[in-house]
């Protein structure tokens, strides 16, 4: 099966090739035979009922500081491509969720990954209520009582964005914190937005857990132990990648997400968990398939293709049945 991608993402010459997840998924798309272009979300347009956005060709290499070659621009149909890849990094915002509704007029007859409607209705922080056994206890508002009561409850708590992304503005407030009223202000005042409060899991010192499931199956994962005095796991924050295998906790909650992430169209997901909690469903632009790899020798990239490839096939062979009845 020769495809056509196209990938939107954040500018492709400033990735870092070791660890950035959509390289290696262009990586095993070119390696299959799969033509690719690269565009950025503010290069779609939609006009006279056609969704286009203006690409170049792309090619990559494993090549530190030469790993991309883009071609000239074009205006690309994307209703005439077989693939999108909506990989642009999160803030999950009024544009990223206006980029979910254009790539709806052409999902599924394009597959557009993940499902452009559900991962509008799946932000990170949200989705994970729907499990609310398998979450720690959590709070989402803006109502500062609610918050103290909730501390008081509880001691310890984690106060972050209810639409932030890779660990920024994560705070671990203690019993005897006095910034508690001065962060909720800070918060308030720069957005309308609820803060996500929960309960602080110590646990997290002894490591986050990334694990990655491809259109609903364990693909693997990856034990992101924070650095000393951080409260954060983040790889880019200064995390430290450990390899690891799965719990059986972990696995009753892999097998609890997954036959309705399948339902969703959620291909590719990287979900958090620390001790016996999830944290949060990554569906936007999950990352951590090299680091994976490097640790389980699996090719995270070709699992994922392998079920984009699955899913193309299936939807033209319902297309194909439509038209002859």
């Amino acid at each position: 099966m020769r495809l056509a991608v196209a990938i939107q993402m954040d500018p492709v010459e400033g990735v870092n090739i070791d660890g950035d997840s959509t390289f290696a998924l262009a990586e095993e798309a070119q390696k299959r035979g799969h033509s690719l272009w690269h565009y950025l979300v503010s290069h779609l347009s939609f006009r006279d009922k056609r969704l286009t956005a203006r690409a170049r060709a792309l090619s990559v290499r494993r090549v530190r500081g030469d790993h991309a070659t883009l071609g000239a621009w074009e205006n690309l149909d994307l209703a005439k491509v077989d693939v999108v890849l909506m990989r642009q990094d999160p803030p999950f915002d009024m544009a990223y969720i206006t980029a979910t509704h254009l790539l709806e007029h052409v999902h599924p007859r394009t597959l557009v990954v993940n499902d452009p409607a559900e991962v509008r209705n799946a932000p990170e922080k949200l989705f994970v209520t729907h499990f609310p056994d398998l979450m720690p206890p959590t709070l989402i508002t803006s109502d500062p009582a609610e918050i103290a009561s909730f501390r008081a409850e509880h001691g310890s708590i984690i106060v972050k964005p209810l639409f932030g992304n890779g660990g920024a503005g994560v705070f671990h407030i203690r019993p005897d914190d006095e910034n508690l009223n001065s962060l909720i202000e800070m918060f308030t005042q720069r957005s309308r937005e609820p803060i996500i409060i929960q309960r602080y899991l110590p646990e997290v010192r002894g490591g986050d857990k990334r694990i990655i499931l491809i259109d609903g199956e364990v693909g693997g994962g990856l034990l992101r132990v924070p650095a000393a005095g951080e409260a954060r796991a983040n790889l880019h924050v200064g995390g430290k990648a450990v390899k690891t295998s799965l719990t059986r906790r972990e696995q009753e909650i892999c097998e609890r997400l997954g036959p309705e992430l399948r339902k969703r169209g959620m291909i590719f997901v990287g979900i958090d968990v620390i001790g016996d909690y999830l944290t949060e469903i990554n569906v936007t632009s999950p990352t951590g398939i090299q680091e994976i790899g490097r640790y389980d020798g699996t090719n995270l990239a070709a699992g994922i293709w392998d079920a984009i490839e699955r899913r193309v096939a299936e939807n033209r062979a319902a297309a194909q049945a439509s038209q002859r009845r």
